[in-house]
């Protein structure tokens, strides 16, 4: 006898994956607001004279973009207690996550603040502009605007990545997921139903992503 879908399956589990996908984009929508103040400051960093302080963000760098998120969850939520530091599956998963994109976006500010002609820093200079006036109100919002669409796919990156918090106990999408299909075994339905959310997640982010950046292109 060959295998038969349940829908009823996916129409029981569906109000309770939507409320993890909720959870999901908040715990994302939060990840990523820290880790783009992170990465900025990080980036300003990197453009200090003389080799120790930009030498500790390119370490810092280095270590987060290539050891695994999932490592790096289970040190902050397993490790740092070992340590006298130890935090809740939300914090542990937010801060997980925010060192982890902030490596990311530390690296495509470096690049977007770069990108902006040298030009641009002795035009807002002559006008009588101190240099933090130059990097906040010249430098900073046009390398924001080079910088926009790698930033827009590590939003997007992260939110596929923030799966990997419930391993730990976070209640997002997949740990809701997860709860389900253990409990009524139909896992072939529960997965298949949180995959097509991440997809109309994804897609949906990625359209915004593409509306603002078409706008920004318009103002400048």
């Amino acid at each position: 006898m060959g295998y038969t879908f349940d829908w009823a399956a996916v129409g029981r589990g569906l109000p309770y994956l939507l409320d993890g996908a909720g959870l999901t984009i908040f715990i994302s929508a939060v990840a990523m607001f820290f880790a783009l103040v992170l990465g900025m400051v990080m980036a300003a960093l990197s453009q200090v004279p003389g080799r120790l302080i930009p030498g500790l963000v390119r370490a810092y760098v280095e270590v987060f973009r290539n050891t695994p998120l999932l490592i790096q969850i289970f040190i902050v939520y397993f490790g740092l207690p070992q340590l006298g530091l130890r935090l809740s599956p939300f914090l542990s998963g937010i801060s997980a996550l925010v060192l982890y994109a902030s490596a990311y976006n530390a690296e495509v500010f470096r690049a977007g603040l770069e990108a902006v002609p040298w030009g641009q820093h002795e035009a807002a200079r002559s006008t009588g502009l101190s240099a933090l006036q130059t990097m906040r109100y010249v430098i900073v919002p046009q390398a924001l605007r080079i910088s926009f669409p790698a930033l827009g796919n590590n939003l997007v990156s992260l939110v596929k990545n923030s799966s990997l918090v419930s391993v730990i106990g976070m209640v997002d999408l997949m740990f809701v997921a997860n709860d389900i299909s253990f409990n009524n075994f139909r896992t072939f339905e529960i997965y298949g139903a949180t995959a097509v959310l991440y997809v109309v997640l994804v897609l949906a982010l990625t359209r915004a992503l593409s509306l603002t950046e078409r706008r920004l292109l318009q103002i400048r």
